[in-house]
Formats: structure tokens, sequence, C-alpha cells
């Protein structure tokens, strides 16, 4: 068996990986030094409605088995069903998707007890060398009694938790679209929906992995056209798409225009503030300036972080913040164990919404304060080279600010950008934005004709 496993284990997770990289021999190894790693006595297991994902889910839950380890398979679940399990058996989970990425993907999202992350620190990497020393020979045999396998339904319990965080009964009746995009939403949306006053218009809710109707991606703008004039036709008070594994959401207003997940973070960061007052959120270096001055006006206390899962996990569970969001429609939540979220986050945007009379549009211009470019990628010879050229136009103007906490990011009184390189492609990333259209341009094209100099 070969694999470039480099590739193959990355960021916080394994995912994104073609087939010929991902077989069940490999997903066997990775079950057995996961259990080996966590140092775990039982772990539930879950996945998506990819066509390889239970081959593998099912391969993963004998490698573990194997070494006197009992598996819980919950088998389809959304991301965020396998974290409930994680948080509410207390158990170490693994979660066979792809998430957003094409068809032909799949791979493995990890965490340990309570939906804590498992980051390249925290022991992904030992997780992967155990994998790359096993690889020719296999897995040492175990003397443990072989684990037991079971199955269990976490589906209706997991809607309920849900709804007991998020109080929609006496909301006005919504019409609501929702996109799953042949994902894991058209799994998990009819039972947490349920009995709400909701009049729900579903849109590509037949699993298949093979997503016949478009990419379970909807940062792709491609990816929600056909929600957008859906919403239109019927005329619902809002629309909702779902990605691939369903935890993340992405929200339209009444006129099909696409809501910043930044103003979703930050109407969210309000309501939850609302429940526990004083309380810290999280957000990303490259979410909206309206994220922390909605936080601050909220009484809260805004704590920035780098892009990606396993940092705002780890600054969630350091500063016990009550919230977290990401310009990515990752949404995380102390009441559900640190983790994210997309169906709560659809479910605050519902109480919201349905809690006054106004359109959504209306609503979330109160957090929807900036104007910003959205992220704009592009290929370059030598990251680095690139992101010094970019320091050394900006440093030492006046009124200007650098900061290197994640990529480089330049902040002025009127504007602020990000470059941040990407960590498996040649590519580095820019968001820009402005508290108008014309400064965000002319700063934004400044920094690009550096960046593609």
């Amino acid at each position: 068996m070969t694999a470039d496993l480099s590739q193959l284990v990355k960021a916080y997770d394994v995912r994104g990986v073609v087939p010929d990289q991902w077989d069940e021999a490999l997903a066997e190894l990775f079950g057995a030094a996961f259990v080996q790693v966590t140092g775990a006595d039982a772990i539930v297991i879950g996945h998506d409605m990819r066509p390889s994902s239970p081959g593998l889910s099912r391969a993963f839950a004998r490698g573990a088995a194997a070494r006197g380890v009992d598996v819980t398979e919950i088998g389809l679940c959304s991301t965020d069903q396998l974290y409930y399990a994680s948080g509410a058996f207390d158990l170490p989970g693994a979660m066979f998707t792809a998430s957003h990425n094409p068809a032909q993907y799949n791979g493995i999202k990890m965490c340990r007890a309570g939906a804590a992350p498992v980051g390249q620190d925290t022991g992904l990497a030992e997780i992967r060398e155990l994998v790359e020393s096993w690889l020719d020979s296999g897995a040492p045999t175990s003397d443990a009694t072989p684990g037991t396998i079971t199955q269990r339904d976490t589906l209706e319990d997991y809607a309920a938790y849900l709804r007991s965080l998020v109080d929609l009964t006496s909301i006005r009746p919504l019409k609501v679209v929702v996109d799953a995009g042949n994902g894991m939403g058209g799994h998990t949306v009819p039972t947490v929906f349920a009995g709400l006053p909701l009049d729900l218009v579903p849109m590509y809710f037949e699993l298949d992995g093979t997503f016949p109707n478009h990419e379970a991606n909807p940062l792709d703008p491609a990816n929600i056209v056909d929600l957008q004039k859906r919403v239109r036709e019927e005329g619902a008070d809002l629309g909702i798409a779902f990605d691939g594994d369903a935890d993340r959401c992405f929200v339209v207003d009444e006129h099909g225009d696409p809501v910043s997940p930044s103003a979703i973070t930050a109407l969210v960061a309000s309501r939850e503030l609302a429940k526990h007052s004083g309380g810290t959120v999280i957000h990303n270096l490259i979410t909206s300036w309206s994220v922390p001055e909605v936080v601050r006006e909220n009484g809260g206390t805004p704590v920035r972080t780098r892009v990606g899962h396993s940092f705002i996990k780890a600054e969630m569970a350091r500063t016990g913040a009550i919230f977290g969001g990401e310009h990515s429609a990752h949404y995380y939540f102390r009441d559900f164990w640190n983790a994210d979220t997309g169906m709560l986050a659809a479910l605050h945007v519902l109480a919201a919404l349905g809690g006054q009379d106004g359109p959504l549009s209306q609503l979330v211009a109160e957090y929807d304060r900036y104007v910003g470019s959205g992220e704009i990628n592009s290929t370059v010879d030598d990251q680095t080279a690139r992101l010094a050229a970019i320091k050394t136009a900006y440093e030492g103007r006046e009124g200007v600010s650098i900061d290197e906490l994640d990529g480089l990011t330049v902040t002025a009184e009127d504007w602020w950008f990000n470059v941040r390189p990407s960590n498996t492609e040649p590519l580095l990333r820019l968001n820009a934005e402005a508290r108008d259209e014309t400064t965000m341009t002319k700063a934004r094209d400044e920094v690009l004709e550096i960046i593609r100099g």
C-alpha cells in the first residue's frame, strides 16, 4: 500500500484526498492509530453520503475494535451531529467526510472526547507518524480482547438538543428555502425543523454523494444561484444553504442577496451576549470590523485569532468564550462543546428574524457596516518573497500598522487587508475591507498589484 501521507494528513483533519491515496486498508490503520494516540476505550464514528464513506468508516471501526475499543456507529450524520455524539457521550469521534470537496474525494475529521479538536499539535502528527510506520508491515497485533461495534441513531436527540438552545416556538411563521446540495443537510433539516412554525421549501434534499445539481460548497457564488432564484420565486423570507457535511450554513435574504458570514457572526454574537452577559466572543482576523464593534456594543469582549478550526477552538477553551465565528461560515458555540454547528447558527437567524416584523435585509443591515472584497486567490512563484514585498511597501507609512498573527495584516484608519499563504497550494489569499466601495477598491487593487507584480 502506498500513500502520500504528507498530503493526506494536513491542518486539523484529513480531507480532500483522492481515492488512489485513500482506501479501506489505510482507514483501518488510522482507526488503530487514533485509539492508540487518544488512549480511548470507546469511540463514536459517523459518515456522510459519499459512496466511499460507509466502507471507510467501517474499516476505521475495525481498526479501532481490533485494539480492544468499543465502537458506536451513528451512521449517516452531519459533522456537527458527530460532534453532538462526541459531546453527549463524552467519547472521541471520527467523521468520514470530505466536507464541501468534489465527489471523488473523502477523508476524516477527528476529535477527542467532548468534541475537543485533534490538531497538528494535539495528536494529528502522532497519528500520522504511527500510520507511516505501519504502512508496510501493518499495525502491530494487540493482546486486548476485541471491542464491540454497535449502532445507535442520534438524529432525534441531536435535533432536540439544538432546539433546547434556541426557542423558536413563538416566532412568527416564516417561509424558508433550504438548499442541502444533496449533502447531509437533507438528512438533518427535516428532523431539526419538524414542528417549528416554518414553511420549508426543500431543494436537493436527496442524499447523493455525486452531487448531481451543484457542488456542496456555498462559499462559491455559483453554487447558490439556484437558491437565490428559488427564494425570489417563492417569495420566501430567507434562504439557507448547507455544505456537504452540513457543518456550515450560508444565508440569503428575501431578495436572494447573500448575507455576509461576518454579519451572521455579529447577529448571533449579540444574541449569545444577551444570554451570557459580558461574555467573550472569538473572531478570526479576516472577519469584518463589524464583529468586534457589535460585540463591544453588546457588552462583550472580542478576541481576535488566526484563521482555522483548531485555533478558534483552542481560544474558545482558553478564554471560556461563549461563541466564535469565521468568515467561512463556521460558527462555534460554548453550549455545543465549543464545536462548530451551522444548524445552530441557522436556528439563531430564524429566531432573530421571526422575533420581529421586518425583513431579513433590514435586520442584517445593522450588522453589515463595511464593504469587503471577498477572498481573492492569486497564484505566485514564491509566497515568502511576495509577502516580504508587501511588508516593505507598507512599512513606515503614516497611520498604517502591520501585524503577522496569520500571514500579513495591514490596517489603516479607513481600510485593512490581510494576505495569507495557502498551506496546500502556491496561492496567496487576499481579504480587504473599507468604509466605502471606492476606498476598498483602491486598497485591494494596490496590494494585488504587488502580489501579482
